[in-house]
């Protein structure tokens, strides 16, 4: 990294006498290390407080253009680490019910889970309603969240209807995702889901390395096997670092 800061102090340089605004000097320079092959994807570039030393303006300044940046997915800024230069946005598809770790790996990407929760609940109204089952009636509730290169990409908050799939707590989710196992055990036959943007909540923010006003996609699903409601998920993504695609025929 130090060979990196030293690089960029002997090249980063603005003209204050320029019409042009400082903050978008500073992106102009910034974009142009990408561009120019200095700063590779997923490199860590210098720091606000590095970057106010190298080229000598306000922390504010810096701050805008690095926001301006992250808004436009040039950078990824990953809360408490520091500022990446970002990939061209991951996809996840809209349409099909797909495994996280293998679109991850099929990027030749890692993939990594944390488990943050893992437990037996009770349905409550709300539960028993969405789930198809009796109030009172046993789940499992899970939430892990999903890493890509180290950054934390997803959050999959689950319940899961223990009837049905009675070893889910069995399982070890940091090495076998909650998709794949409900695959394997009670295949879908039908699913359902909603789609929208949301805030994230202050702990799903710590989880994500987010700020508080960062925009997230959220897809809530629900799957079936045969006539049994088997999954019902909350998928959270940061919507700097991911994208919904999906095709469709007339």
């Amino acid at each position: 990294m130090s060979n990196l800061k030293n690089n960029a102090k002997d090249s980063l340089s603005f003209d204050e006498n320029s019409p042009t605004p400082i903050y978008m000097q500073v992106k102009s320079l910034i974009t142009n290390k990408i561009t120019d092959g200095t700063w590779t994807v997923n490199t860590k570039i210098p720091s606000e407080s590095e970057l106010v030393k190298m080229l000598g303006c306000s922390r504010m300044t810096i701050n805008r253009a690095l926001r301006e940046l992250t808004a436009e997915g040039i950078l990824v800024r990953v809360q408490g680490i520091g500022s990446f230069v970002a990939e061209e946005k991951r996809h996840t598809a809209l349409f099909e019910i797909n495994n996280i770790a293998d679109e991850i790996q099929a990027r030749n990407h890692e993939h990594k889970a944390q488990v943050m929760v893992l437990e037996a609940i009770q349905a409550d109204a709300n539960q028993a309603l969405v789930m198809q089952i009796r109030e009172g009636q046993s789940l499992f509730h899970s939430i892990i969240v999903h890493f890509e290169n180290d950054i934390p990409v997803q959050i999959e908050e689950r319940l899961v209807n223990a009837a049905v799939i009675p070893d889910y707590l069995k399982q070890d989710f940091s090495t076998l995702t909650p998709n794949a196992y409900l695959m394997s055990i009670a295949p879908m036959t039908e699913g359902e889901h909603t789609v929208k943007a949301i805030l994230a909540s202050v702990q799903e923010c710590k989880w994500l390395k987010i700020t508080k006003t960062e925009p997230c996609l959220f897809i809530q699903r629900r799957t079936w096997s045969k006539t049994n409601v088997i999954s019902s998920a909350r998928l959270i993504y940061p919507g700097s670092r991911y994208q919904l695609e999906g095709k469709f025929a007339s």
